[in-house]
């Protein structure tokens, strides 16, 4: 007999979310799209209408965990904050992509503690937080992260503002930021969250240098991690193709189809 369906919503239609309802459930079997949350109700509807999903219902942000076993956060930093108030409050899953707001918000990993639910982290735009992960159960040494965005990636960043600096007048890549994971999650909450990815799957937010550069020239949102370890050393590239948002890859959407993927599969491949 096949288990029950795991029930999944969404919050936020923008560039991942819609890519996640475009897919979503066809392309995991077993599960179900539960309901989304958008701040335009009628402009969502017309959006799962044209992806076949009219029988979706989209309900105020706060239902969310009503409808679904698991909620996945595709909405802009302060929505996450209502968010993860009802989903771990009424012990479910958040799956989180701003993953930089976790490092202002501990009292969420103690709410999930005291009501079961559960909070996770895709991979997201990265590779290798397995091996990262891994390695940290060792001795790490070092890590660090260098990432260089195409200019409209790092637009309006806080850091950026702080800075002054006239990104659209470069003509050579240039050094934006140089600090901690911690640091980096403040100065650019909206485009850097794979380095809180990292950090959090290593050594933790003060133990993960991270560097940022702004290309005029690039194509793609590349990140470059160097980790040394008393079990490995590991030297991992990946170069992303940007979504509608510059700030986003088109990959991050798949990393959580696949996450979901591992949810209901009997062979699941890959920690």
């Amino acid at each position: 007999m096949p288990g029950p369906r795991l029930r999944v919503a969404i919050a936020g239609l923008g560039a991942i979310g819609s890519e996640l309802a475009r897919r979503l459930p066809d392309e995991v079997p077993g599960l179900e799209l539960a309901a989304v949350s958008a701040r335009d109700h009628d402009k969502a509807r017309h959006t799962l209408s044209s992806f076949g999903r009219d029988g979706v219902p989209v309900v105020a942000v706060e239902e969310l965990a009503e409808h679904a076993d698991a909620v996945i956060e595709c909405a802009p930093r302060q929505v996450l904050e209502t968010l993860a108030e009802s989903v771990l409050g009424a012990g479910k899953e958040l799956i989180v992509l701003s993953a930089g707001a976790l490092l202002d918000h501990p009292e969420w990993i103690e709410l999930a503690e005291r009501t079961g639910g559960r909070i996770t982290v895709p991979t997201g735009a990265l590779v290798g937080l397995d091996a990262v992960a891994a390695a940290a159960l060792a001795d790490v040494e070092s890590l660090k992260i260098t990432s260089s965005k195409p200019v409209a990636g790092l637009l309006g960043a806080p850091e950026i503002e702080r800075l002054g600096v006239d990104l659209e007048g470069l003509e050579e890549p240039l050094r934006v930021f140089a600090g901690t994971a911690r640091d980096a999650a403040r100065g650019f909450p909206a485009n850097l969250n794979v380095t809180v990815a990292l950090a959090l799957a290593g050594p933790g937010p003060d133990r993960t240098e991270v560097e940022v550069w702004a290309d005029p020239h690039a194509v793609y949102n590349q990140h470059r991690i160097e980790l040394r370890s008393s079990v490995a050393n590991l030297s991992l590239m990946i170069q992303n193709v940007p979504s509608e948002n510059p700030r986003t890859g088109r990959i991050t959407a798949l990393s959580v189809v696949s996450l979901l993927r591992k949810r209901v599969a009997t062979l699941s491949v890959g920690s």
